[in-house]
């Protein structure tokens, strides 16, 4: 009986039709301030950013070559169709938290624990992983404009010689922290005008890498294999899904429902045009072997004989990676809040700032945690902290989205996923084939994080969640 009791437990759903009234009286509430636009923007700059000025090298150096192209179009086509169920949900559920409650609301209660305990660590090692790729690209324009700067703050231990922390990523990373404190309003606009000035940046890349492109360095395409190419995908594959991050802001937005899914659609589109270009213009200026892991376009135009472009590249892209960890930073913080505020986690946490309505408590503690992954690993160790929570999200995601349309089909639903049940299941099939070709310690980290996540569920959050007390009272 008590198993029984259990089992309906773990699959308690949040109450779609009333969800607004009932967490109205909740307490904790943040600002609605964002307009289409500005969710554009965060959007995109979660999704441009790391994937064009650090992972693009990386990944063609080593894993696909000239190829790094099709891991980005593999990639975003699993993204795309994600993206679509994003939308729906989006529209359908204007609150904070993303995958988070839309499996909560779609799958049951440990569906949305699942998840949101897994992007809780993968959010924030996107935002150390972006760190230590800004940290790159400032230490090559320092090193460049002939300064050097004592090594052991140059990088984290094992990196380098005399390297014991990366201090310029640990900082950055208590910036951004500090930047979201000051409320959505004021760090919107600021993200708006920095996404702006990183695309322009990516733009100017583009057009003149066009003129350097030779096109014997595409030859041969596949230098690892077509498998090269999908373990690529796998690995890029954060690169292209800001549009999650971006969605956990839908109780920050003016108009979430009729906003949300056009600036989820919009953010994919723009940034999926930009990272083809500038993928072609990358292993067109230099055969793959050559191409520098940490900051590949830099390096690029240096070869060519552009160094100060170079150097303006290098200065875009500390800059434009910064809206990168703004997004993520957002999105864990927003996650975090709403698992507190539905009683998951210690409803401490969803304390928000008495007049700029932010989750301050959480914020800071995200911004100190990101900081001592990004100052004390390796990128590559890092790195390995993410992508199979947000793939196992997208597997939700996609998974609640047609459960609900067949079980209540009549929800006023301002954006509808296309060709159902084709597209979120090609979603779901792609994300798990994805999730193949990530390396066995990322399943272990991933299983052992599950495994104390576990423990606070059914030790803490099963018998205190709000639905949980509801229940009780019920009773």
């Amino acid at each position: 009986m008590a198993g029984l009791r259990m089992g309906e437990g773990i699959l308690r759903r949040k109450p779609i039709e009333h969800i607004e009234e009932t967490e109205a009286g909740e307490g904790p509430r943040l600002d609605r301030s964002l307009g289409l636009w500005q969710l554009t923007a965060i959007g995109v700059g979660g999704i441009i950013g790391a994937g064009i000025f650090t992972l693009a090298g990386t990944v063609a150096n080593g894993t696909a070559g000239p190829a790094v192209l099709v891991s980005f179009l593999v990639a975003g086509v699993a993204g795309a169709a994600a993206a679509l169920s994003y939308a729906e949900f989006a529209g359908l559920i204007p609150k904070a938290g993303s995958a988070y409650t839309y499996g909560y609301a779609g799958l049951g209660e440990f569906a949305g624990w699942f998840i949101g305990w897994g992007l809780l660590l993968e959010y924030t090692a996107i935002v150390a992983v972006v760190a230590i790729g800004i940290s790159g690209y400032f230490s090559f324009l320092i090193e460049d404009m002939g300064a050097h700067l004592p090594a052991w703050m140059l990088g984290a231990p094992g990196t380098g010689s005399g390297h014991k922390v990366d201090l310029f990523a640990a900082v950055l990373c208590l910036l951004i922290a500090w930047l979201l404190n000051l409320g959505i309003r004021n760090a919107a606009r600021f993200e708006t005008v920095v996404v702006a000035l990183k695309v322009l940046v990516v733009l100017v890349v583009i057009v003149v890498g066009v003129f350097h492109i030779d096109s014997a360095h595409y030859h041969p395409f596949f230098p690892y294999g077509v498998g090269g190419a999908f373990t690529g995908a796998a690995t890029v594959f954060f690169a292209v899904f800001g549009y999650d991050a971006m969605s956990t802001a839908a109780e920050e937005s003016k108009d979430a429902q009729r906003h949300m899914p056009k600036a989820i659609v919009y953010s994919l589109a723009i940034a999926m045009v930009l990272y083809v270009a500038a993928c072609l213009v990358l292993t067109g200026m230099q055969k793959y072997q050559d191409i520098d892991k940490e900051s590949g376009f830099a390096t690029a135009f240096k070869s060519v004989g552009l160094s100060r472009l170079a150097d303006v590249i290098a200065v875009g892209a500390i800059i434009g990676i910064l809206t990168v960890m703004f997004t993520f930073m957002l999105g864990v913080t927003r996650v975090w809040f709403a698992m507190s505020r539905d009683g998951l986690l210690p409803r401490w946490f969803a304390k928000t700032h008495p007049t700029r309505h932010v989750p301050t408590r959480v914020t800071w503690i995200v911004g100190v945690a990101s900081a001592v992954i990004a100052g004390f690993l390796p990128i590559a160790e890092a790195a390995e902290l993410t992508n199979i929570g947000i793939l196992l999200a997208f597997v939700v995601v996609c998974t609640a989205v047609i459960v609900l349309r067949y079980r209540q089909p009549d929800l006023p639903r301002s954006f509808r996923t296309p060709w159902m049940p084709f597209v979120p299941a090609l979603g779901v099939v792609f994300s798990l084939w994805l999730i193949t070709f990530l390396q066995w310690q990322t399943w272990v980290r991933f299983v052992v994080w599950f495994l104390i996540g576990c423990v606070i569920y059914f030790g803490y959050s099963y018998k205190r969640s709000v639905l949980a007390r509801q229940e009780r009272a019920a009773d």
